[in-house]
């Protein structure tokens, strides 16, 4: 599970490259009741969302060209410059070098080696998000990847995760669950999937990352979220061991995933 008890390598933040600004912030505030802070136009409209007062993630204007509006996952690192070099050592790309946030934190922003788009925040007086693992807030982080080998073993050697297997429902194939380096397997917070470059249609055939959201009733959602004009991709289906999830795009072309999880987690094996 996620928590907001961050250590390096755990996602601590997410936040949404948007065309329109106030546009996103209407459809999410009408399909999670999130509410926004504008930091202003000096701050390229960089709004934090919050749930009951308490931070769940940002929306700031889309501005790196050819870049499509997509949601980005920032992960936990004691110095991002040191994340920098490790990136590019491993066949990684810095997008943005490590740049100071003023007195909250320091962030940098990367391309792992297959095309995934990440980030990580070293942490000032800001820590990362103030919810998780509740209705409307972040709770697990997910790679679309089209060499899951590649991508454990480049995510493995720069952040530590361990990774350990569990089958797809139907026997297709494998998915990887991640836990932060010595952690106990119920902190696991995201997962990795290998997937055909065809059928990563949203970005030409790259792989991405995705947040899911916690929601209390998946069904209900999905009817808010295409009543704003977003779409579903996928379900509302039930997934064994997983819960009830809905793989949803945003009127601008966003991924994000809902779901309204069972009683107890999945539980992880073969541990690598």
């Amino acid at each position: 599970m996620l928590t907001t008890d961050f250590v390096p390598g755990s996602p601590c933040w997410i936040d949404l490259g948007a065309p329109d600004v106030a546009a996103a912030v209407a459809f999410y505030g009408a399909v999670f009741g999130w509410e926004a802070q504008s930091f202003g136009e000096e701050a390229e409209g960089y709004a934090v969302l919050r749930v009951g007062g308490r931070a769940v993630g940002a929306v700031g204007r889309l501005t790196e060209a050819g870049a499509r509006s997509a949601w980005t996952v920032y992960f936990n690192t004691p110095d991002a410059g040191a994340a920098a070099e490790a990136v590019l050592d491993a066949g990684g790309t810095v997008r943005l070098p490590p740049t100071d946030a003023g007195k909250e934190g320091r962030l940098a922003q990367f391309t792992d080696p297959q095309g995934g788009r990440f980030a990580v925040w070293q942490p000032g007086t800001m820590p990362g998000m103030e919810l998780t693992d509740e209705p409307g807030s972040l709770c697990w982080a997910e790679l679309y990847t089209t060499d899951a080998a590649a991508a454990k073993r480049f995510y493995g050697g720069l952040f530590g995760w361990r990774s350990s297997e569990v089958p797809m429902p139907g026997g297709e194939g494998g998915y990887t669950l991640l836990t932060p380096h010595g952690l106990p397997p119920e902190r696991m917070f995201g997962g990795l999937l290998e997937l055909r470059p065809e059928h990563l249609t949203l970005t030409s055939g790259l792989p991405y990352w995705h947040p899911v959201f916690t929601v209390v009733d998946c069904d209900a959602t999905v009817a808010k979220v295409t009543a704003q004009g977003g779409t579903v991709q996928m379900g509302p289906v039930d997934a064994p061991d997983i819960g009830r999830m809905a793989v949803c795009v945003d009127p601008a072309g966003a991924d994000f995933v809902l779901l309204t999880p069972p009683l107890t987690p999945p539980t992880a094996t073969a541990e690598a």
